[in-house]
């Protein structure tokens, strides 16, 4: 999956695919709310086609996420460890980070300061 965004008026969405290391890396960057999330979801959903997906994604260029992320995240987090992989965010700051936080879920879904670090995890 090379590049796949969104753009309305409502906020941007940027999400790009990459691998290293036998490790799905998504980057994201933009906002990520009800009506952007859609890229983010077929990212994740393509990464978990995967006989044992790992996946980090690259939070460091998003500045906002809501609820619609947060559940994103968890749905494609339970798929993957159903199938014994997992999922790790990396980079996360700022708003995203607080919400997070904040929902508890910087402790179910491992977060790392970078992607490198993820990826050594």
């Amino acid at each position: 999956m090379p590049d796949i965004s969104t753009n309305d008026e409502q906020g941007w969405l940027r999400v790009t695919q990459t691998c290293r290391s036998g490790v799905t890396v998504i980057t994201v960057r933009g906002e990520i709310d009800h009506d952007t999330a859609g890229p983010l979801r077929l990212a994740l959903s393509a990464a978990g086609d995967e006989a044992v997906p790992r996946v980090v994604v690259d939070l460091s260029g998003v500045t906002f996420m809501d609820s619609s992320g947060l559940n994103t995240f968890l749905t494609a987090y339970a798929r993957f460890s159903e199938a014994g992989g997992w999922l790790r965010l990396a980079g996360p700051q700022g708003s995203p980070l607080r919400t997070l936080r904040l929902l508890g879920m910087a402790t179910v879904l491992r977060c790392s300061a970078t992607v490198d670090e993820a990826l050594a995890e």
